[in-house]
């Protein structure tokens, strides 16, 4: 055909490089994802990295999910952001080991299993201890096998089959020993305080056990008349102070019984108020005199509907000096005397005019402010309050009354209180009051103070172990390790644990269950706490019981005889009690560094992580306990860094709760949309703050999602038939790929700083602005022509793939960590084989030299311009007077002399994609385009003259002038 018959089209669409790939635009995750899973497991791909040799260890220790239940969003976000450290850590060169682990004792599983009793009619009280026990352990194990399936299925890589558990033999053997160091060290005591205690699960429960949720309380202005006759009055007065009646303020009626003292603030300023009117159903009384801060008073005068008062004086608090009252169930019928005794006024730092009558009542047994004061004076403790919460039995008047009912409502203690103190003249005023107040995390009842004897780690007691190198104390080893050995983040989480571990008071160890880690530790019949003989201090029975744990587990604490086993032939039996309160299982998750970074081949030489992750509730958790065990047992804190994330929240920033219906099941986001968008979600998302998730958002992820798996395509299908043969070198390469390969410089130091430093959220927008910015809307839009069209010898195809081959190494690892199962599906796309996996490889390293900062900033004018142009086309293309860019040859007017030069060292018409270009520093014309963001440069839309070549698409002067008709020289010559 000649070439003067252009009536005649040529179809050269089969002379196109056009991308090749079986990759598919549609990903499927939910089908494929599983694929995955099992090809890993296959090939063993984590055994597979431990066999690297050589490399610095990475190991980031798991902080132990409860085994009771499916998994929510949380446990997502937590388990996918320390897969994005394991994997990147591995991928930069290290070791990087991950054991995950199970918190298998305590009170959740008990719960269970007892509602499954209480639902046959059983009573677990009635069942074999050991029986029971074995049940729990049972419970356990089935959701740990569920959990592992659903953490496996977010793609979390790690030794998933031998995890480790606080129930397995050897981990209750090293809980116990961790405890008797305590026994042995000394910091161990048996103390009669006030603890929180649930009265629904019979047990006293840590700070972290506990929420915070709104409750109703009543409230009760109670009077305390004086009982004695010492009074001093300052001046001389109709209405001496021995008449009047201090009152009291409190919103537990429940705990009046329990009274032991009143106490005033010294530096509060207070008034004697004589009331001269009241109204219509007011508890107060007419002509009767009350003591109350100045501050308060007005609103006791509210409460207690009293409509006219005169303040006789001021009360300075030296006339409280020395000063008792009555109970005020002084006399009542049926007391037997529990009441008759005055109770004396105390001073208290604890005491302010704040709220209340600026009068504290005091009952030692029912509160640490309270149980403070009591220390400093001597006050009686009473033991009036049963585990289930209510009253003893023998208590007048009360006896047997619920303070918090079985099914965790209020009992009628407080009522019959209220009532009684009615009838006795003391209630000068009653109310409700909606305040936050504690609850059981677990069953979400109330809780109460309640005096108890239990068992404490004294925080503050000097230890003489030989591990002094950050402190003689728990406390002081725990600070100094906050400030001196971790590193934190964010760097708020530093504040946060060291403003609790300063003010915290000792730790309450002992749970009144069954299913835990027994307090291995005996005590000497007659002996008081205080003795020096009370605990059974001795090695070899520490051994002994170590041993026996280690053979056949906790459960042999519990059965007959053992006791005679663990001290015959070394003290009498007889002479001791042994103990069968468990330990709290923040001691048992606390004490997980010993029994898998110190015991496990797969541990760390000193027993200490790298990295502890969790959310920031954790502060008064794991992290919390794990820092008090260790500097208790080891001297130190067992982290060298913590992480942590925030909460869930749906898209309206709602804390999720399923009477709400608005949680976010990982297993229905993997359902719909697959494991990596749940994990892309978490990679986009701030985790340092609370996260939202929902419907929309997840729809934003998936798009995201889908325009990088474009790019991947794209690269994919312009690779076919790549070969080394092909690669140029740097300095061989035009300067658009030169300024790539300056790009992907920068990129691997802010990949690698940035998975250092945790910052997923920056490596991942870094990486996904790259990639649809640099790459889809630039570098690929420019360079598809000569990809397509270009000879297979051409060198600035030959550039263009070499920089594809080396950007496909980079990004498919870089993403890797936080997109395991679509790199996967890349890498395998291009480089199949039954033992390739892109997790076997290490991020690639690229060189300094790639580094050309003079042509970056060269090439950012050239990308400043060609913004311009761009933007003066799309108004033509908007109008419908181009259909493609290629229909254009614009003229470029460009004030700056060293721009234009810039501009003209390149080919700037194939820069914006037009088939000719003129570039000028002529003033430009008034109706020329500008781009308000890119001052100095103006564009004169031009139409591109000449015929439009039928393969590269091109308008070019001489297309229909060669060999192969209605081509441009450029295809011509590559047709031959």
């Amino acid at each position: 055909m000649s070439a003067d018959t252009p009536e005649t089209s040529v179809d050269y669409r089969e002379t196109v490089f056009l991308p090749e790939t079986e990759f598919p635009m549609r990903a499927n995750l939910p089908k494929r994802e599983p694929e995955w899973l099992e090809r890993w497991a296959r090939i063993g791909i984590y055994d597979r990295l431990r066999e690297k040799e050589g490399r610095p260890s990475f190991v980031l220790h798991d902080g132990p999910p409860y085994a009771n239940g499916h998994l929510h969003i949380g446990h997502a976000l937590n388990k996918i952001l320390k897969d994005f450290i394991v994997r990147s850590q591995q991928m930069m060169g290290h070791d990087s080991r991950y054991v995950p682990g199970w918190d298998c004792h305590g009170l959740p599983i008990e719960w269970k299993i007892e509602e499954q009793y209480r639902a046959k009619g059983l009573n677990k009280d009635d069942v074999d201890t050991v029986a029971f026990r074995q049940e729990c352990r049972r419970f356990a194990e089935g959701w740990i096998d569920i959990q592992r399936e659903e953490f496996k299925r977010l793609g979390v890589t790690g030794k998933w089959e031998k995890p480790y558990l606080t129930m397995d033999y050897h981990s209750e053997a090293v809980i116990a020993e961790e405890f008797m160091k305590l026994l042995m060290n000394g910091s161990l005591y048996q103390g009669s305080k006030p603890v929180m205690w649930s009265p629904v699960e019979k047990t006293a429960l840590a700070e972290a056990e506990v929420e915070y949720h709104d409750h109703t309380s009543h409230t009760i202005w109670v009077r305390f008349k004086i009982a004695s006759g010492d009074v001093k009055p300052s001046m001389n007065l109709p209405i001496a102070l021995e008449d009047a009646s201090i009152v009291i303020w409190t919103t537990t009626p429940w705990t009046i019984p329990q009274n032991r003292a009143v106490a005033y603030g010294p530096g509060i300023t207070y008034g004697l108020y004589f009331v001269n009117s009241v109204a219509e159903n007011s508890s107060a009384r007419v002509n009767e005199a009350l003591v109350l801060a100045d501050n308060l008073a007005e609103s006791v005068k509210i409460a207690a509907k009293v409509e006219n008062w005169t303040r006789l004086r001021e009360v300075a608090t030296s006339e409280f000096e020395g000063l008792k009252l009555y109970h005020p169930y002084a006399g009542i019928e049926g007391g037997n005397g529990e009441w008759d005794e005055p109770v004396p006024m105390l001073p208290g730092d604890h005491v302010t005019d704040d709220a209340g009558t600026g009068f504290v009542h005091t009952a030692p047994s029912h509160g640490d402010d309270d149980y403070q004061l009591g220390l400093k004076f001597g006050l009686a403790m009473t033991y009036n309050v049963e585990p289930d919460g209510c009253y003893r039995a023998s208590l007048p008047v009360f006896g047997g009354q619920a303070i918090i009912e079985a099914d965790g409502k209020d009992g009628p203690a407080n009522v019959s209180n209220i009532k009684a103190l009615h009838a006795q003249g003391a209630l000068l005023a009653k109310g409700k009051l909606k305040h936050s107040y504690p609850h059981s995390w677990r069953s979400k009842a109330p809780l109460i103070y309640r005096n108890t004897p239990q068992w404490f780690a004294a925080i503050d007691v000097k230890l003489d172990d030989g591990m002094g190198s950050y402190g003689d104390t728990i406390r002081t080893r725990a600070l100094t390790s906050i400030d001196t050995l971790v590193q934190w983040t964010p760097p708020t989480g530093r504040n946060r644990l060291y403003s609790m571990i300063e003010a915290r008071p000792d730790w309450v160890l002992s749970r009144q269950r069954a299913w835990g880690v027994p307090l291995t530790c005996f005590t000497k019949k007659g002996a008081q706490p205080t003795d020096p003989d009370f605990l059974l201090r001795n090695a070899e029975v520490n051994a002994r019981i170590s041993a026996a744990f280690e053979t056949d587990g906790a459960d042999v604490w519990y059965t007959p005889g053992f006791k005679e086993k663990m001290l015959g032939n070394i003290v009498n039996p007889d002479d001791y009690t042994q103990v069968f309160d468990v330990l709290d299982v923040w001691f048992d998750s606390g004490s997980t560094h010993a029994f898998v970074l110190r015991d496990r081949p797969d541990g760390t030489k000193d027993g200490i992580a790298d990295l502890y992750l969790e959310g920031t509730d954790q502060h008064r958790g794991w992290f919390h306990s794990s820092m008090l065990q260790a500097c208790a047992t080891k001297g130190r804190a067992p982290y060298r860094g913590v992480l942590t994330h925030g909460f869930t929240l749906d898209e309206k920033g709602m804390k999720m709760s399923k009477s709400l219906g608005n949680t976010v099941a990982p297993a229905d986001v993997i359902k719909e949309y697959g494991a990596d968008i749940l994990r892309l979600w978490v990679a986009q998302s701030d985790y340092t703050v609370d996260l939202r998730i929902g419907k929309e958002i997840l729809k934003g992820t998936a798009d995201s999602y889908r325009r990088l798996r474009n790019t991947l395509r794209f690269m994919l299908g312009a690779l076919a038939g790549y070969s080394e043969a092909e690669a140029l070198a740097p300095e061989a390469m035009p300067e658009l790929e030169r300024w790539v390969l300056h790009r992907l410089a920068e990129l691997d130091e802010t990949v690698r700083a940035g998975y250092t430093a945790y910052d997923f959220q920056g490596v991942f927008q870094s990486l996904f602005t790259f990639c649809t910015v640099d790459l889809s809307a630039f570098y690929f839009d420019i360079r598809k022509d000569a990809l397509y069209c270009d000879g297979p010898e051409s060198l600035r195809r030959r550039a263009a793939r070499t920089v594809l081959d080396l950007l496909f190494h980079r990004l498919t690892k870089w993403l890797a960590p936080m997109l395991p199962f679509t790199m996967e599906d890349v890498w395998l796309s291009r480089f199949p084989g039954e033992e390739n996996s892109v997790h076997l490889e290490d991020f690639a390293e690229t060189p300094a030299a790639w580094r050309a900062p003079e042509l970056a900033a060269k090439w950012e004018g050239i990308r400043r311009a060609r913004r311009a142009v761009t933007a003066a086309l799309e108004v033509q293309r908007t109008a419908k007077v181009i259909g493609a860019s290629l229909e254009a040859a614009p003229v470029v007017h460009v004030e700056d002399a060293g721009l234009e030069a810039a501009l003209k060292s390149v080919d700037f018409a194939d820069i914006c994609i037009t088939s000719d270009l003129t570039l000028t520093t002529d003033p430009a014309p008034s109706e020329a385009f500008r781009l308000p963001e890119v001052p100095g440069v103006a564009v004169v839309f031009e139409t591109a003259t000449g015929e439009k070549c039928e393969r590269c698409w091109k308008i070019l002067p001489d297309v229909g002038s060669h060999a192969h008709a209605q081509t441009c020289q450029r295809c011509n010559d590559v047709l031959g």
